[in-house]
Parts: structure tokens; C-alpha cells; sequence
């Protein structure tokens, strides 16, 4: 999308030189005159600061991590080409990634979205369903054995385990449970803050320690990256911006994986395209080719 129009010099280059381009969506919002950019950016710097820092981590992770996350895609297509599932584990926030993954626009059979609820249904702060008792759950070494002890795993499966701090006791033991019963681990985490945070598992370990393949999406300490005068604590979680751009540049190296094997994936189409007969049927196609990828979970 293109972004304001603008003359090659003067106040208003100097302005438009504090934004990206593009910087604003089409709508009633977009300033159309220098005065109105000017106070657009007086208004909305801390907007403008947190869209800025968003896409300089973005910028980062394809410069740095590219080459990795085709690594991690290599291995998912080669398994899933052989039988295999991809199955993602996060808790709290790091639930999200998961369900990016699959289900969504775009997915394919493949993919396995382990979604604890007792570890991310957060409807609440306090009451019914708040955070006090997941977060305690997170904490508490020998819960993810019992969710891994609800499947059964090939073979051929991988596992990609998906947290920013990468130090609690149940996304570590997660990973090294997989790890126990063969199945390669990715990791994505956010390495600045895994390396300076202390080990909340007994064994000392982190999920750096515990991943074959690690994939750093790139977050600062804390997630957050705006400081605002008047706050101690930043703002501007940056988790799921990175977090979502590595899960689909994955899905879409998967994709081009299998089909480079051989393999077409079943692709699930937008909803709002069911009524056509065509995605109607590609929706019926997509339930019956993932209800049989599952074939040896539970057998």
C-alpha cells in the first residue's frame, strides 16, 4: 500500500522521514496535508515509535534468521512427506503461535496444535480463569509428561516448542520430553532474554539447552520495547509480531518443501470463499486429508 504523497524536499520530507513506508492505512486517519502530519506525529509518537521498532526487529529477524527457519522447514516437510506431524506447544501467550499455525487460512494437513487450556485460557486476570493458576502451572515440573503421555508419537514427528523467555518448567520439559522419545525439537525463542534469565527448572536447563534447532525471534528482555516518561515498566510487546512472521515464513517454506517432494499439501481456503462450490468442496477435501494425517495418534 502506497504512502502519502509527498514533495522530494522541504518540512514535509523532514517529517515524513520519522516513518516507514508505508505508515498509515488507507481511511479518514491518514493525514493528507503537512500540518495534519505534523500533528499526527506530535499525537501519536509513541505509536509511531513502538511501528518503527516493530519493523526494525522484523527487518532483523530476515536478515539473521532466514537461513535457520529454512533449516527447521526442511526437516518439517521431510517428515510430514514421510508420515510425520509437526506438533507446537506454547504456553500463556506463546498458545497464539501455535494456533497461527494451524488452524488457519493457508494450513495444511501436518501440523499438530497442542492447546493446554488450563496453561492459556487467560479470559480473566483475577476470578474464574485468571492468570494466578497458569502461571503457577507453568512452574510445576512433571505437568508436560502428562500431556505428552496423551499421544502417541511416530517416527517421523518433530516438535517445535515456542516460548519468549524459554525457562519455564513446562516448556522445558516439554522439549526434553520429546527429546526422550526421538523427536527433533525446535525451539523459537527469544534468545536475549533466555540467555540473562535464570533457569526456572531444576535441572538448570533452558530451551536453548534442549532444542536441536533454535530460532530467536528477536524480542528484547521483557518482550516490550517502548519506554514511556512516567512509566518504570515499558509497554509495546513485540512477541507476537515476530512470533507470527516466523510461524508463517515456516509454513510457507513447508509448503514449497512439499511440493519440491512430491507431495501437494491440502491447503485450507478462507471461509468467506465457502458457498463457492469449488472452496466448498477444497473445506470438505481439507477435514477429510487432516483427519487422516492423525491416523497413528492415538492408536
Amino acid at each position: 500500500m502506497a504512502g502519502p504523497v509527498t514533495p522530494a524536499s522541504g518540512p514535509w520530507k523532514r517529517l515524513t522521514s520519522l516513518l516507514p513506508t508505508p505508515a498509515f492505512p488507507a481511511g479518514s486517519l491518514r493525514p493528507t496535508r503537512p500540518e495534519e502530519y505534523e500533528s499526527f506525529v506530535s499525537e501519536t509518537k509513541a505509536a509511531v515509535t513502538y511501528y518503527q521498532e516493530a519493523l526494525r526487529r522484523l527487518g532483523e529477524l530476515g536478515r539473521t534468521q532466514t537461513e535457520v527457519i529454512q533449516q527447521a522447514a526442511d526437516l518439517c516437510a521431510d517428515r510430514i512427506s514421510k508420515g510425520g506431524l509437526v506438533f507446537l506447544f506454547g504456553n500463556g501467550h506463546s498458545r497464539m503461535m501455535c494456533e497461527e499455525m494451524t488452524p488457519r487460512q493457508g494450513c495444511f494437513p501436518g501440523f499438530v496444535a497442542l492447546v493446554e487450556l488450563a496453561l492459556s485460557n487467560h479470559a480473566n486476570i483475577v476470578g474464574s480463569n485468571g492468570l494466578r493458576a497458569p502461571l503457577y502451572l507453568e512452574g510445576y515440573e512433571g505437568y508436560s509428561e502428562q500431556i505428552l503421555k496423551s499421544y502417541k508419537f511416530g517416527p517421523h514427528d518433530v516438535f517445535i516448542v515456542i516460548s519468549t523467555s524459554g525457562i519455564r518448567p513446562v516448556i522445558v520439559e516439554m522439549a526434553m520430553g520429546a527429546q526422550k522419545r526421538g523427536l527433533p525439537v525446535i525451539g523459537i525463542v527469544a534468545k536475549a532474554h533466555c540467555e540473562v534469565a535464570k533457569a526456572a527448572h531444576s535441572s538448570g536447563k533452558k530451551l536453548t539447552d534442549c532444542a536441536d534447532i533454535i530460532i530467536d525471534n528477536q524480542c528484547p528482555p521483557g518482550d516490550c520495547v517502548l519506554e514511556l516518561e512516567g512509566l518504570e515498566w515499558r509497554t509495546g510487546p513485540v512477541s507476537t509480531v515476530t512470533g507470527a512472521m516466523i510461524i508463517n515464513m515456516l509454513r510457507c517454506a513447508v509448503a514449497e518443501g512439499l511440493l519440491a517432494r512430491g507431495m501437494k499439501p491440502t491447503l485450507l481456503p478462507s471461509h468467506q470463499f465457502v458457498g463457492n462450490t469449488s472452496a466448498a468442496a477444497q473445506l470438505e477435501l481439507f477435514y477429510e486429508d487432516y483427519r487422516k494425517s492423525l491416523r497413528h495418534l492415538f492408536e
